[in-house]
């Protein structure tokens, strides 16, 4: 059995790895990597491998950093499976929908070829299967296992057994415990293991004290009278966010305010979540009870959702003050833009940044303290508060991630430390070779390993 590092080595976006055993050719993720751009050149590459040739594609979860290159991965000629928990191939569609309209924008504007098409993205679907948690799938002699990671909705690690080995794939490890989605399953009986370390050298803050850094805030913009800008994922981040300002709202720990949430997408995936929530496989069983109840956890007096561009220029006319929670998470796009070329110059306004920033996008800079900076070809000088909270990451930091790995320590011969940038993956993988005594490496971006 041998393991290809095709993404995700030394970078925390791009996820892909090619898993091959004496008779089939296996795919985990197949993702976009990400940046500055929405999607730099290197994704016009070739794969490493000949698509044709791919028997089967696992999908950990639908963010466009593990499934951005899939419909380039059919237009290059795969005709295997697709297979993901049904959550996660419901959003990917909408997510790989509307990253094609990025993407295109995009391409035209740097004179690139598009990746792929929208007619690209309806094929992939046709070759897409659903599989549940805990149900066995067997292609030949591999069988492959979805575990809930805890992640996202529908998010999965996935567990591959072959040739006496078993491997584990975590996908992204989730932020335990979050606000609604079911925890990060364990694993006790593996052989290999690949773990992500996007915060594998950083501690988040505690679930309360995220939520009172998230009140002060309101409470300071709204005594101020500027915008609270919130610059959030559309999939889990916002529903968070209205879940976490549900919960405010109803316990009357902040003003009254206005909360626009600013992105047809984030809309459309609310909308998912919800079909989903009394679900038990996927929700956790107190927000399954409030389903029960009729409390609408994604709904609460002052929400405004605007889906259309009229609606959303109506939010210039509504005088402070007011949140605004719109797309995209680091910045690199999507309708935030517009409220930050606005607002980032009011002193009385705050940007609160409650994601992941990878290096080189605005967020980052933003986050960085830079004094100015250039919005779709505008100078914009920043003077308002630049506010983080790291504890609404969706993604473990590194307690978590070292709880992860010390459960399979009796058995596990070897992890691979991926999907981080490579100071926090080198933070990790040192950690569990020293605490744990588990062998653990960073692999290089494109080396193969005999398991």
């Amino acid at each position: 059995m041998r393991i290809t590092f095709c993404g995700g080595a030394g970078v925390v976006t791009g996820s892909s790895y090619l898993l091959e055993t004496e008779g089939k050719k296996i795919l985990v993720d197949c993702g976009l990597e990400q940046g500055e751009e929405f999607a730099p050149e290197v994704n016009l590459k070739p794969f490493p491998y000949d698509p044709s040739e791919i028997d089967a594609l696992f999908v950990t979860h639908a963010h466009i950093d593990h499934v951005g290159r899939i419909p380039q991965l059919v237009k290059a000629g795969f005709r295997g499976i697709i297979v993901s928990t049904p959550p996660t191939k419901e959003i990917a569609e909408l997510l790989l929908l509307d990253s094609e309209r990025v993407l295109g924008k995009e391409a035209d504007e740097k004179g690139t070829p598009h990746l792929y098409t929208e007619d690209d993205v309806k094929e992939a679907m046709m070759y897409w299967q659903t599989l549940k948690y805990h149900t066995p799938l067997s292609l030949g002699e591999v069988t492959i296992e979805f575990y809930d990671a805890g992640h996202v909705l529908g998010s999965a690690s996935i567990l591959i057994a072959a040739e006496g080995k078993k491997v584990v794939f975590s996908g992204d490890l989730g932020n335990t415990p979050a606000p609604f989605i079911k925890p990060i399953e364990y694993f006790k009986d593996v052989d290999y293991a690949l773990i992500e370390s996007a915060y594998g050298n950083r501690v988040h803050e505690h679930l309360e004290e995220r939520k009172n850094i998230m009140e002060d805030a309101i409470e300071d913009t709204v005594r101020d009278k500027g915008v609270l800008m919130i610059p959030a994922f559309a999939m889990e981040r916002t529903q968070e966010m209205i879940f976490e300002l549900n919960e405010l709202v109803e316990g009357k720990r902040i003003p009254k305010t206005p909360v626009y949430v600013d992105s047809p997408l984030a809309i459309k995936l609310t909308e998912v979540y919800k079909k989903y929530m009394g679900d038990s496989d996927y929700f956790s069983d107190e927000t399954v009870r409030l389903a029960e109840t009729g409390d609408g956890v994604f709904d609460f007096p002052g929400l405004i959702q605007t889906a259309t561009k009229e609606e959303s220029k109506k939010i210039n006319d509504v005088p402070p003050p007011k949140i605004v929670i719109a797309g995209a998470g680091m910045s690199n796009g999507g309708r935030i833009l517009h409220h930050e070329v606005r607002y980032l110059p009011d002193p009385k306004s705050t940007l609160l940044i409650v994601g992941y920033q990878a290096a080189g996008s605005l967020g980052r800079m933003l986050q960085d303290g830079v004094s100015t900076v250039t919005i779709e070809k505008k100078t914009v000088p920043v003077r308002c508060h630049i506010k983080t909270i790291s504890g609404y990451s969706a993604h473990a930091d590194q307690p978590q991630l070292m709880k992860w790995a010390e459960v399979m320590r009796p058995n596990v011969k070897k992890i691979f430390v991926v999907q981080g940038d490579k100071e926090a993956s080198e933070v990790l993988a040192q950690k569990i070779k020293d605490e744990l005594v588990i062998a653990a490496e960073v692999p290089l971006l494109g080396e193969s390993v005999v398991l």
